[in-house]
């Protein structure tokens, strides 16, 4: 139950935006399966966030981040490619069954809350995903790690992670020219699609992002740079989603960032009694 209580928190940040986006979709036009399609991912990763424990040892936490790194590298493989608003193709989503999932809102959070705890590998594994980002081309996915680098940096002062925020800055300035796809309404632009149909139903969702970004940055169980990263990282996703035709994460449509941030808010090392 005490376990459950600190988590609370956690949970929230997941609930807050997912739960009003959810509403959105309902009021504002969207179809029926958008909405329930978030909502039955948020309850399958709340119960992840409640109980979930992290790996515990140097080599699981290695094997996770390969993992999450071969995640990312996935839709150059096997993911159908897009054209961009420039030509260029573009390759950010897998195709399981009926949802198309964007590989970076996945593995990122969870990528980045490995990276805080991490103080020799946390550095090369951002490197890694900014990689992996670069080439499909992913600016969200980019702006996501440069936060997160940030965040981390803030609280180590590891001069790798600054090196990490500078690469990552010029590397999604570059991304964004090449990445910018059609927008999906009550996927890309969220905030830009609420506030036409109400401003304040807008600002609503607005406030339950940031609700989102405060309960991760102050209010929730992980250590404080995986605080910081991780609010960093879901800070980059939102600002890259406002600015161009990016999935807004939570309130949007779309089960990879309540997956990916459920995860990464669900690794923590419970010590044993």
């Amino acid at each position: 139950m005490q376990l459950l209580r600190n988590r609370l928190p956690a949970i929230a940040a997941l609930a807050v935006p997912v739960v009003a986006g959810a509403v959105w979709m309902s009021i504002g036009g969207a179809p029926s399966h958008y909405a329930l399609t978030n909502l039955a991912v948020l309850a399958v990763m709340a119960l992840w966030v409640a109980v979930g424990r992290g790996p515990h040892t140097p080599p699981s936490r290695h094997i996770l981040a390969i993992v999450l790194l071969l995640v990312m590298l996935l839709p150059l493989t096997a993911g159908e490619a897009v054209n961009s608003v420039t030509g260029q193709d573009v390759k950010r989503w897998v195709q399981i069954g009926p949802l198309g999932l964007h590989t970076g809102m996945i593995a990122l959070p969870p990528l980045a809350v490995l990276a805080a705890r991490n103080r020799k590998l946390g550095a090369p594994i951002l490197f890694a995903a900014l990689l992996a980002a670069y080439f499909q081309p992913d600016a969200a996915t980019g702006f996501a790690i440069t936060f997160a680098a940030i965040g981390i940096h803030h609280v180590t002062k590891d001069w790798r992670m600054g090196g990490v925020v500078v690469i990552g800055f010029f590397a999604s300035l570059v991304m964004a020219v090449r990445g910018e796809v059609p927008p999906q309404p009550f996927v890309e632009r969220v905030l830009v699609q609420a506030a036409e149909q109400n401003v304040a139903l807008a600002l609503l969702l607005a406030a339950a992002l940031a609700a989102s970004f405060a309960l991760i940055l102050f209010a929730s169980h992980l250590s404080r740079e995986k605080r910081f990263a991780l609010a960093g990282a879901l800070f980059g996703f939102a600002i890259m989603a406002m600015m161009n035709s990016y999935p807004t994460p939570l309130i949007g449509y779309g089960a990879a960032p309540i997956i990916g941030f459920g995860l990464a808010l669900g690794l923590k090392k419970v010590p044993q009694r």
